[in-house]
């Protein structure tokens, strides 16, 4: 499989850890300077622009930090919406059956990938 030539490199992907600490990276949401992130679930990689579905605020505790105690669910920390990882449907919370923005993401070759939209750009060099 070859890689998307718009495809942007985030991290190694030994970085990314089930089910533990996510990577931030920059991106452009809908024109305004936003972060993106990037977890492991389940063996894959998924992407998110770090904006809960609530209210417009990063969603992790620490830098990196989104999943809660379990592993299981990404969470907002400031309003507590659980959040599943291989959809960004949110399960629980002020904001039940919204979703996360998602960001096309892909491993390859040991790094993991992320490719623009019409709606989530790189940011302005």
């Amino acid at each position: 499989m070859t890689l998307d030539p718009q495809a942007l490199r985030i991290c190694d992907a030994a970085a990314v850890v089930e089910g533990g600490k996510g990577v931030r990276f920059p991106v452009l949401a809908f024109g305004d300077k936003a972060t993106g992130f990037v977890v492991r679930y389940d063996g894959k990689p998924y992407a998110y622009l770090n904006r809960c579905a609530h209210v417009p605020i990063e969603l992790d505790w620490a830098e990196g930090e989104f999943f809660e105690s379990s592993g299981l669910y990404i969470m907002c920390a400031t309003h507590g919406a659980i959040y599943v990882p291989e959809s960004g449907y949110c399960a629980g919370g002020p904001c039940k059956g919204a979703r996360l923005r998602s960001i096309a993401v892909t491993e390859h070759e040991g790094g993991i990938y992320w490719i623009p939209d019409e709606f989530i750009a790189p940011p302005a060099a």
